[in-house]
This record gives structure tokens, C-alpha cells and sequence, in this order.
């Protein structure tokens, strides 16, 4: 029996709103009437009083009867498709699926003995509809009633996806990196699109690496301050051009002696700061460079390509742009700016945007510049060999005063922020301080914003890495002015999400990993690995039912496994307890610290036997970190699991982290430049010809 009233708690059972959950600990935990009714509000459902909740739930129930047909239906390919049509009793009515290829198909009437139902004085009856055979795509459903013609999505997805044909069904393997962290001789001072190419012609011909994993490249802020989080981007859907080579672009040959000379000292300016990324100072000297190559033109058909990337990029892409000058003039906060200024579809919007037009169209060939250098790189990861090439990275989601919360304000839940429950690592539990989308809203857009985003994070790229997967099954709501510990879990459809992830990977013959770390329901697992979508495996993380570490056996096969990920230590630093002096000089031990460090210990040494007596390591070796990190990548090669990946950081030796989480200004989190085991500054040049490098590559090849 429920905690909550009976309406309460059918409201929430309705709309996917857990008033249950087992922690990290087992406990039985309940949710408590707050938590459930501020998340209502936040979906825009009233709750707060009874009467509120039965008005809510007869709205519910009147609009499923009023609404002639579903706004969307999402289904695998070969399943027979099933339309419930609402119209008045009693009236004919007929139904039609229109393909994508333009093809019109009628449906078959199917029997329906649901009774009529009497909705605000009048009946209204409901008439059922079969489609089969259908092939993938996104097709239309019209439905032709005594009230006109009525149109919704249906989307029919793959039902299941696997591995790319670049990788013809075998064992891949790749580097992860921290782009921004990797600079070169001829770079800004931070990694960059042509570090990125450069990268994977190493990595896929001296290396024979399948992919190479970066960290999301979503757009940041169009203006210091710029959040050093690639994980908390501005927007989802638009790369950032913080990552472009000035010199790269091909009007830069072209430019006057003067001007060139202004960028190298622009550049040479930026370059002087080493010990952290400063992403403010590197953006404003590019920023300035890019424009200059922006007004320096472009021959015809250069102007042709900007011309169909503008055309096809469509309101989404200008509206953007129009956010990154409005950006530049009023700060990047958009709830900040003047009222008439915060729509992006008020008459004052449109006036400015109309006198701003080449700054406008600067942003918009931001985008473009952005788009073939990617392209470029994963063209020189295709020519090096490379099965997959470039693997991005989605983000889970936005800022608060992002870009896409101005553009697509009514498709994110107000009030609300993402997170996660208490776990052994987080004990207070999670505040991500992002704002998820209403998944009514997204049934109600047909997905579109899903779909768009996805579209744009698999252009021109081998694959894709999905930053917490179990965000497409349910995500951890946490209500304004609560904490974290007393947010609860908000249900999406799953099927509808997956399916759109399965489909554009299908088409853009993608490889496709999901995050499925932390708190799992054991179905999510095994559901993602029947639609044929890899998840994840870190080497320290990896037990059994039973508390005991899984033998290599055991891993998924569709599994991407690494012995570290970006949120520890590089391995060395990890075999040093690094993690442990780190979060001791943070405060952020909850034990003390002896017993952390000899917890580790005991943790190190239980590897060091079991790679010894798997024979991936010499009992000789056994004092020598490298080499037991070496070993810990020779298990690897153990496991059943498709797809392995080392660490650029491994393979440099370096050993700080790149990220510690909990941790705000108190670490220079995603700002570390890449360094090697002294903490000397490592160029990407230098690993070419380092030894390191050459000997990780070895281990991976499985010599």
C-alpha cells in the first residue's frame, strides 16, 4: 500500500514518478509527497491539493479521448504497429501511413470493442488500426475523420544495431582523450580539431588503433566565462569552435602579410599559459583571429558549401547564432538579459537579430568551420586504417542558462535539476545543476529535439559514447531548494529513445556506446545489449553478484572495458593511491585517511596477484607500476569484451586527474594540460616518439 493518497500516487504511476527506490545500501527508501508533487508541477500537472489531483487525472483521461491520434509511436522493424483513433462515436473514419519515401499506404481496420466514452457532453468512440511491414525510417500516420484530417510520427527503428562494418565483426580497440588537454607545437594552447587528425593518423597507422574517444565537443559559452566542464555544455546540438585551427582554414593562406602577422601574435600570446587551460584567454585570441578570416571572404565555391550548410542548418542553426551575439553583448546568462530579449521569437529578438546579421552569419560559419574540421579528422582516421575513427562523446545534458534552455525553454522542466541518489562514493547524493527535458513535452514534439540532437552528435564521426545511458530510461529529479538525497526518479520512454539512438546509428553506420555505470536496474543491461548498443566496463569496478571481481570471462561481450576512466587518476597515479592523498587534501574523505590508503593497498596488491597468476605480469615486474599497468591492459585482452580503449594519459605516463568529482574550484578540473610521469608538459609530438606510447600500442595488439 502506498504512502501517498490514492490520486497522488496514481498521478505519479501515470506519469513515471517513482514514490520508491533501493539505495545504494539495499535500504528500502520512500519518496516522500513534496519530492512528487513539485516534480507534478515541474510537468506542468497541479497537485498540490485533492481537487487539484482529481482535475488532473480526469484532464489525463479526457485527453487521451480527445486527441485523435498518438503523437508519436516508436516500434522496432517487424513488429506489426498497432493505432488507436479517437473520433465521435459513431463516425467513419479512415487511416493511411505515408513513408518517408512519400509512399501512401492504407491501414487495416482491426476490431475494437472498447466502449464509447461520454468526454464534456459528448461520446467519443475509438476505432483501432494495424501497419505492417513497414521499413525504418520516420514516417506519418493521417487520419481522415468527420473532424478533417489529423497527422502524427511513426517511427519504425532498428532492433538492433551492433558493430559498424569498419570493425567486420572483430575485437577494436582505441584511445581516450581529453582533447583540450592534448596541445601541440602548433596549436593555442589547447587541443584542437587538427591535434585530433594528427592524432588518429599516429594512433591508425603507427599504432593500428580502430577509434580514437574524445570528450564531448558540444558548444560551450559564446564569452568568458567559458565553463571548463566539456559535460555542462551551452548546447548539445553545435560543436564548439573553441576547438578550430585558424591556420587551418583555407582563406589563411590568402590573408594579407599584416593580418597574418596579427594572428601569430595573437596565438603566441595565448600559448604563454601552461599550467592550466585557460579556455577564456585562448577563446577571445581565436575569436579575434576567426574573425578576421571570416571578412577575408571565400571563393565561390567555398561560399557555395557556407551557403548549403547555412540552408540546411535552418532556423536551429541561426537561432543559435543569434544566442551567441545576444551572448556577446549581454552576457552569457540569458535569464539576465533585457525581458523582450528572452524569447527568441519576440519582435525585439527578430529586430536585433536583423541588425546583427553579419555578426549572425560569423557564428553560423563558426559552425561550418567547426563541422569540416571534424570531418577532416575523421577522414584522416578513415585513411590511417581506421575501422571506427573519431567516437564523440553526448553529454547528459545542459546549463541552466544555456543556450538551449533560451531555444527550447518549454521542452525543460522548470524548478527541476538532474542528479543522482546517495551511492558509496556520494553519500549526500548528486545536483548536476542541469535541467532535464519534460518527457511529455518530448512525446508531444514527436521527439524532435531527441532526434535532432542525436542527428548532429553522429555527423561526420565513427561512433558515439553516451554520458549516462540510464538518462534515456529514467533520471534522478532534484526540486529547487531540495537536496540531492531527496530528489526521485522520473521515467522516459525507453523504447521511443533507444529506438531513435538505434536509428540514426543505423544510418550513419555508427558504433554505439552507453555510460551504464552506477545504479542500474539489471534489465537497462541486458535491454541495451539485445538492441545490439555496447555498454561499459572500468577493470576497477568490475564484481560479480557476490561482491567478488568478475573473471575476464565473464565481461559483456558488448561491452567497451578500459582499466581507468576521466573521472580517477590515470592508472599510474590510481597504483600510487593518488585518489586517495587527493581527496584527503580536498576534504573529501568520509573515512580517515590511513584506512583509505591501506584500503588501497590491499586493493593494489589484489591485482597484482591476480595479474601474475593470469599471466599477464612477471612476479619479477610485480614493483615496477608501468609494468603492472601494462598487465592491467594485457587483462583486458582477456575479457570477452568487443571494443577495448587505453588512456592517452596511461600512455603518456602522466598520473594527475583530470577530473575529481565533488569538486568545484577546488581542483583544476577538465583544465589539466597532458603531462608525462614527472609532470613535465607533453606536446602530441612527443608521443609519437616516446617509448611509452610504442609499448601501450604493443600491449593492445596483443604482442
Amino acid at each position: 500500500m502506498s504512502h501517498l493518497t490514492a490520486e497522488l500516487d496514481e498521478l505519479a504511476e501515470r506519469l513515471g514518478i517513482a514514490r520508491e527506490f533501493w539505495d545504494w545500501k539495499g535500504n528500502h527508501t520512500l519518496i516522500s509527497e513534496a519530492t512528487v508533487i513539485a516534480v507534478l508541477r515541474a510537468m506542468g500537472v497541479g497537485a498540490d491539493t485533492p481537487e487539484e489531483r482529481r482535475d488532473a487525472l480526469t484532464r489525463l483521461d479526457e485527453q487521451h479521448w480527445q486527441r485523435v491520434l498518438p503523437p508519436c509511436t516508436v516500434a522496432e522493424q517487424g513488429e506489426t504497429v498497432r493505432i488507436d483513433v479517437h473520433v465521435p462515436a459513431g463516425s467513419p473514419v479512415s487511416l493511411d501511413v505515408v513513408l518517408e519515401s512519400g509512399e501512401r499506404r492504407p491501414a487495416t481496420q482491426v476490431d475494437n470493442w472498447t466502449p464509447d466514452r461520454e468526454v464534456k457532453g459528448h461520446l467519443r468512440g475509438e476505432a483501432s488500426f494495424e501497419l505492417t511491414d513497414l521499413p525504418l525510417g520516420y514516417h506519418r500516420v493521417e487520419a481522415t475523420t468527420s473532424e478533417g484530417v489529423h497527422s502524427a510520427a511513426v517511427i519504425i527503428t532498428p532492433d538492433f544495431v551492433g558493430f559498424p562494418p569498419g570493425m567486420r565483426g572483430n575485437r577494436t580497440w582505441g584511445y581516450a582523450l581529453q582533447l583540450y588537454s592534448v596541445t601541440s607545437k602548433r596549436s593555442w594552447g589547447i587541443g584542437d580539431f587538427t591535434d585530433l587528425a594528427d592524432l588518429a593518423t599516429w594512433a591508425g597507422n603507427e599504432q593500428q588503433a580502430g577509434f580514437v574517444l574524445v570528450n564531448p565537443l558540444h558548444a560551450s559559452q559564446a564569452v568568458a566565462p567559458i565553463d571548463s566542464s566539456p559535460y555542462l555544455p551551452s548546447s548539445r546540438r553545435f560543436l564548439n569552435p573553441l576547438y578550430i585551427r585558424p591556420e587551418t582554414v583555407p582563406e589563411y593562406a590568402n590573408l594579407a602579410q599584416p593580418t597574418r602577422r596579427r594572428i601569430r601574435k595573437l596565438r603566441k600570446s595565448v600559448r604563454k599559459r601552461r599550467e592550466i587551460i585557460d579556455r577564456d584567454a585562448v577563446w577571445e585570441g581565436k575569436r579575434e583571429a576567426l574573425w578576421e578570416l571570416f571578412q577575408a571572404g571565400r571563393r565561390p565555391a567555398r561560399q557555395v558549401s557556407l551557403d548549403g550548410f547555412r540552408r540546411r542548418g535552418g532556423s536551429a542553426l541561426r537561432d543559435f547564432a543569434v544566442w551567441s551575439v545576444l551572448s556577446e553583448i549581454h552576457g552569457n546568462d540569458w535569464r539576465l538579459w533585457p525581458e523582450e530579449l528572452r524569447d527568441p521569437r519576440s519582435a525585439a529578438t527578430e529586430k536585433f537579430a536583423a541588425a546583427q546579421a553579419e555578426r549572425v552569419e560569423f557564428f553560423e560559419w563558426l559552425q561550418w568551420t567547426a563541422q569540416q574540421q571534424l570531418s577532416a579528422a575523421q577522414t584522416a582516421a578513415e585513411e590511417a586504417g581506421m575501422g571506427v575513427g573519431v567516437l564523440a562523446d553526448l553529454a547528459v545534458g545542459v546549463g541552466k542558462a544555456s543556450a538551449e534552455t533560451w531555444l527550447m525553454g518549454d521542452v525543460y522542466a522548470p524548478g527541476i535539476t538532474v542528479g543522482a541518489p546517495p551511492d558509496q562514493y556520494n553519500q549526500g547524493g548528486q545536483d548536476w545543476g542541469q535541467p532535464p527535458w519534460n518527457p511529455l513535452k518530448l512525446e508531444e514534439l514527436e521527439y524532435e529535439p531527441f532526434r535532432a540532437m542525436v542527428r548532429a552528435a553522429l555527423n561526420r564521426v565513427g561512433g558515439l559514447r553516451i554520458d549516462h545511458i540510464i538518462g534515456l530510461f529514467r533520471l534522478w529529479w532534484v526540486p529547487e531548494g531540495l537536496e540531492p538525497s531527496a530528489g526521485t526518479y522520473v521515467r522516459y520512454n525507453h523504447e521511443a529513445l533507444i529506438g531513435i539512438l538505434a536509428l540514426e546509428a543505423h544510418r550513419a553506420q555508427a558504433l554505439v556506446v552507453g555510460e551504464d555505470l552506477g545504479t542500474v536496474e539489471p534489465w537497462v543491461r541486458e535491454y541495451l545489449s539485445r538492441r545490439g548498443l555496447l555498454g561499459t566496463a572500468i577493470l576497477w569496478w568490475e564484481y560479480g553478484a557476490e561482491g567478488q571481481v568478475l573473471p575476464p570471462e565473464k565481461w559483456r561481450e558488448y561491452c567497451m572495458a578500459s582499466v581507468t576512466t576521466h573521472d580517477l587518476p590515470p592508472t599510474l597515479g590510481y597504483l600510487e593511491s593518488e585518489h586517495v592523498r587527493l581527496r584527503e587534501q580536498l576534504g573529501l574523505l568520509l573515512e580517515p585517511v590511513e584506512q583509505e590508503l591501506a584500503a588501497a593497498e590491499q586493493e593494489r596488491s589484489m591485482w597484482v596477484e591476480r595479474l601474475i597468476s593470469f599471466g599477464v605480469l612477471d612476479e619479477v615486474l610485480a614493483g615496477d607500476r608501468v609494468e603492472v599497468m601494462l598487465a592491467m591492459h594485457r587483462y583486458l585482452r582477456l575479457t570477452n569484451s568487443k571494443v577495448l580503449v587505453a588512456s592517452l594519459a596511461d600512455a603518456a605516463g602522466e598520473k594527475r586527474a583530470q577530473n575529481q568529482p565533488g569538486t568545484m574550484d577546488e581542483y583544476p578540473n577538465w583544465r589539466v594540460p597532458l603531462a608525462d610521469s614527472e609532470g613535465r608538459h607533453l606536446m602530441l609530438e612527443d608521443l609519437f616518439t616516446a617509448d611509452l606510447p610504442r609499448r601501450l600500442g604493443e600491449v593492445m595488439n596483443g604482442r
